[in-house]
């Protein structure tokens, strides 16, 4: 089965997208000059690092359709993530949303014109 190993967010300053994604979760980041490219390192355990791009077109516009694939961000604190998120410039793209039996989802755009989901597992999502 092939996974998905790498994701990449687009930005027109790389710079300050690595500076708020690093302090929105504590993201590393290592700046890499000679490729106008940045490395992010999500941290130990399950799940993929990725890196930070410099956009080569225009910025998707907030309410078009999503074009791309959505990366997705596990958390054990979805409602507190997604308040610092939007208090830091994201906007809303879908609420807190229960999947039932799975646990939450949310999405933010960020920034830079990119969506991403937060996903926080609960078995008792959407059950009374």
């Amino acid at each position: 089965m092939k996974r998905v190993v790498h994701f990449e967010i687009h930005a027109d300053d790389p710079a300050a997208c690595a500076r708020w994604y690093g302090a929105l979760f504590g993201w590393t980041m290592q700046e890499m000059p000679a490729l106008d490219y940045w490395l992010i390192n999500t941290g130990e355990g399950p799940g993929i690092s990725g890196g930070i791009v410099r956009r080569k077109g225009p910025k998707p516009a907030i309410g078009a359709p999503v074009s791309s694939f959505v990366c997705t961000i596990g958390t054990d604190t979805l409602d507190a993530d997604f308040a610092a998120a939007l208090k830091a410039g994201g906007v809303e793209a879908l609420p807190k949303t229960p999947i039932p039996g799975v646990g939450y989802i949310a999405y933010v755009i960020d920034p830079f014109g990119n969506i991403f989901g937060l996903h926080q597992a609960d078995p008792n999502a959407g059950r009374p």
